[in-house]
């Protein structure tokens, strides 16, 4: 993808749109089936590795460089918060919550990226969004309801939540970092990221063995082609040129994408309280889209 598309209109960034969506949407699954049969923690370690080392070969041979001096660090920063913080609380989130709620619990990363983006001090923060922001975290509180009473629930669903807000910091700091090239930031991302999962199974005293049956190796090589190199590469060029608020609203179609596919492969049902609350969080998302839209005609003069 060429750096002259930056227009938010753009076949390429639509075409970034539906990508990311349409790869996330199949992510939450994969996980959830690949917890089966290897420890989260260790999954994610390896599905790091395997990303690094497959896009740093991608560089490499294709005559580009890996980041140095400020842009290696931002990159760095980039893989603790989105690969060190963000995917092993996803990972262990959903050895116990159903990938289509995981979902939707992720789909409030617009909201926190609007959030973290306005407190970083690059996006202005207007009154309709804050409304949408409101409403999204309305049913957020209504999905964590039933759950707070049961700790073994409540705890991965709030794990998942603070992924939502790191991936939002990381996605931040990579937006104010020096412009560089995706593939390659997050090769540095990813190397920087799997030091963490492996940490976090060692604390949770894991098996560490490698996979060598197909349904062990299959959703890790998955994850790592198709979820890292794939979609957070194409995320992360798409945060280059648009709003980090607006990049985040790809979240709003994972969850349609991902609770069909969890019902009907994982046969996944939601309690009414998380019927409700999805559906407040979508509402809000809306009105945030709503928003942004609203902001983009007043800065174009559409």
């Amino acid at each position: 993808m060429s750096e002259s598309s930056d227009r938010s209109g753009s076949p390429q960034i639509a075409l970034a749109f539906a990508s990311c969506a349409l790869i996330w949407g199949t992510t939450f699954l994969v996980i959830s089936i690949g917890n089966d049969t290897v420890p989260p923690m260790w999954a994610g370690f390896l599905r790091l590795v395997i990303a690094s080392l497959v896009m740093v070969a991608v560089v490499r041979l294709g005559g580009r460089r890996l980041p140095t001096g400020p842009a290696l660090r931002v990159a760095a920063i980039y893989g603790v918060f989105l690969f060190g913080i963000n995917l092993p609380l996803l990972y262990w989130g959903e050895t116990v919550v159903p990938s289509g709620l995981a979902a939707v619990m992720y789909a409030t990363t617009p909201i926190s990226g609007a959030l973290v983006a306005r407190l970083f001090g690059i996006e202005r923060l207007d009154p309709l969004k804050l409304l949408g922001a409101l409403v999204a975290l309305g049913g957020v509180a209504l999905l964590f309801a039933r759950d707070l009473a049961v700790p073994a629930t409540a705890l991965p669903l709030l794990a998942i939540f603070i992924a939502t807000v790191a991936g939002a910091i990381g996605s931040t700091i990579f937006k104010r970092g020096p412009k560089q090239d995706a593939m390659a930031a997050n090769a540095i991302a990813a190397a920087a990221g799997a030091p963490f999962c492996l940490a976090g199974s060692f604390l949770l005293h894991e098996t560490r063995q490698m996979p060598t049956h197909l349904a062990q190796i299959l959703p890790i090589i998955y994850l790592a082609l198709a979820g890292s190199v794939g979609a957070f590469v194409i995320f992360s060029w798409l945060v280059r040129r648009v709003p980090v608020s607006t990049a985040a609203f790809v979240g709003v179609v994972v969850p349609v994408i991902a609770v069909t596919l969890g019902t009907l492969v994982r046969h996944e049902r939601f309690a009414r309280e998380h019927v409700f609350g999805s559906m407040l969080v979508l509402a809000g998302l809306f009105v945030a889209i709503v928003s942004d839209r609203r902001s983009h005609a007043a800065s174009t003069g559409h």
